[in-house]
């Protein structure tokens, strides 16, 4: 089989998955789908070097697994969650009032429901959103393949920001919008991620649940730092460093995108974008220090 032929019969693939199933969201399944490219990719070579993903994939795998697991259980060792903080920000930054309970009366309908129909900039939100769950990976994956050092280099960052977002959850939990509305410490928000697909005719979407091995390992109160925010932003930080035209500082556009889908969407607050963009940027400039020292 012909690599031209193999990659075709992946896409295919993959595309009847998510519009079937849904979109690989969770660690376990999106390496999986990385795997499965990598032998359509390498099908007419001879060396057979898709052999060889697991050997280099199996460590960072199993950091991502134990990423999710911890995640999923750090709101249960009895730190109460906070509330007021992050709405006191975002209050004297916008001048008195939070930026998602603004965009909600502003773009969302009154009452602002889920069940609305989609605008169009609910459908590209939801897509940018979306995107978090496969742009940091699927980005290792296409490294993995063209230069090995360059993987290793970009998930030593991503795992950092991980790991380091991770330690704050454990010590300050922070309620997101749309919880800290329904207890009543917030204007009434809704949580509309999933709005602008809501009229796609297919099966199975659903961004706050895990489509395919590692389940329900969700944080409801993982708000600060937003990660959705801090690995846009490293993204964008890694093509910029490595570009050289002008034109790279459009990237920050996607960070940007996914700030303002976020609060929106009364995922996050505007300091928990912020704060995400500030921690890539940390773990940009510290594991790179790191690296020219080790190398040095």
């Amino acid at each position: 089989m012909t690599r031209r032929t193999a990659t075709t019969a992946y896409a295919v693939v993959l595309l009847l998955w998510c519009l079937l199933v849904g979109i690989p969201n969770d660690p376990a399944g999106v390496v999986l789908w990385i795997w499965f490219g990598t032998i359509a990719w390498y099908a007419d070579d001879p060396d057979r070097r898709w052999r060889r993903f697991w050997r280099d994939w199996w460590l960072p795998l199993l950091l991502l697994v134990v990423y999710w697991l911890v995640r999923g259980l750090a709101d249960e060792i009895g730190i109460a969650p906070h509330y007021s903080m992050p709405i006191r920000v975002d209050e004297w930054l916008f001048a008195g009032t939070t930026p998602t309970v603004s965009l909600q009366h502003a773009w969302c309908g009154e009452p602002c429901l889920k069940t609305l129909p989609p605008h169009w900039y609910d459908v590209l939100l939801t897509t940018v959103y979306a995107s978090h769950f496969l742009v940091a990976l699927t980005l290792a994956g296409v490294l993995w393949v063209r230069d090995r050092d360059e993987w290793v280099r970009w998930l030593r960052r991503y795992l950092t920001l991980l790991f380091s977002g991770l330690a704050i959850y454990v010590v300050y939990p922070m309620a997101p919008p749309w919880m800290a509305a329904r207890d009543g410490y917030l204007a009434e928000v809704h949580r509309i991620t999933r709005r602008g697909w809501s009229e796609l005719s297919v099966g199975g979407i659903d961004l706050h649940r895990q489509t395919m091995i590692m389940r329900g390992m969700g944080n409801k109160v993982a708000a600060m730092p937003s990660l959705h925010a801090g690995i846009a932003f490293l993204v964008a930080f890694w093509f910029i460093t490595r570009l050289r035209s002008p034109l790279r500082w459009l990237l920050l556009l996607y960070p940007l995108a996914m700030s303002l889908a976020l609060t929106y969407f009364a995922e996050h607050y505007v300091v928990d974008a912020i704060a995400g963009g500030a921690l890539a940027l940390l773990v940009m400039v510290g594991v790179g220090r790191w690296e020219r020292r080790r190398a040095a």
